[in-house]
């Protein structure tokens, strides 16, 4: 098993959904957990608390607001001074679709803001203590639409693409810091299709309506748009991922894009 003993884990995004997930994964292998997110002070006390009961030596919260540069680099020092990120997730993302002529401006300013270009900024402020640490991890959820693209979602797909390349231009530059024994320094994404989370819940509804209340039904004829294995996955098999690729066993595994995707981007 992973031993995340004396690492210090940022999570973006991490009060709910796949942010959370992951969170618990590498609490459970003994990492401490700066959280972040949007939520109410009782939301951050809870989920602070159930990742110390998950495993988590501390979990604390740390605010910042990744469409704004400034409150990025803010943040980024605070987790610097709590002992600085061995592992840094940008999970945190936020969705708009409506047709491309159609778009607000605002949203795509919004989206490209806290999908991509957070990351650019964490990833800029995290990356060179890690290689000076000689192990390091940065996993960005990027999303199948980084790898394909679907109608309605121009910010968003441009903004995943954007991260995939970012991601890759990373690992290429410190892909030889650190040493095998240390674990070295990787940069990953995590491509998921679709997952089990509240983001999806009100299409879900909308197709379960359609067949007189019927989830599953609902859920079927949702996948089996996309995702051939017409199963959803749970936000669990993203942590159990993001784990693995922490493990210093991974440390040749820089600069690819994994879908989780039941072969959605195999077509």
């Amino acid at each position: 098993m992973t031993d995340l003993s004396g690492k210090t884990a940022l999570v973006t995004g991490s009060v709910q959904g796949i942010g959370l997930a992951i969170a618990e994964a590498l609490a459970g292998a003994g990492a401490r957990i700066a959280v972040h997110g949007l939520a109410g002070d009782a939301q951050i006390e809870e989920v602070c608390h159930h990742l110390r009961d998950k495993g988590a030596p501390q979990a604390e919260f740390f605010d910042g607001d990744l469409r704004d540069a400034d409150r990025i680099e803010g943040l980024m020092k605070a987790v610097a001074a709590w002992g600085g990120a061995d592992i840094l997730v940008n999970n945190a993302g936020i969705q708009y679709t409506a047709p491309l002529a159609e778009m607000p401006r605002a949203k795509w300013d919004a989206i490209l803001a806290v999908n991509l270009s957070a990351a650019f900024h964490t990833m800029q402020a995290a990356l060179p203590g890690m290689a000076e640490r000689g192990y390091g991890r940065v996993i960005n959820i990027a999303s199948v639409h980084g790898l394909v693209a679907s109608k309605d979602k121009a910010p968003y797909v441009a903004a995943k693409f954007g991260l995939v390349g970012l991601s890759r231009v990373a690992a290429l530059e410190y892909a030889a810091a650190g040493d095998k024994a240390k674990g070295g320094v990787t940069v990953n994404c995590i491509c998921p299709g679709w997952t089990e989370t509240a983001i999806i819940e009100p299409q879900i509804e909308a197709r379960a309506r359609l067949h007189g209340g019927d989830r599953d039904l609902g859920v079927a004829e949702l996948l089996a748009e996309k995702q051939p294995s017409l199963r959803t996955s749970d936000p669990a098999e993203i942590g159990a991922l993001a784990l693995w690729l922490c493990a210093p066993v991974a440390h040749n595994v820089t600069g690819t894009a994994i879908p989780i995707d039941g072969g959605w981007t195999a077509q």
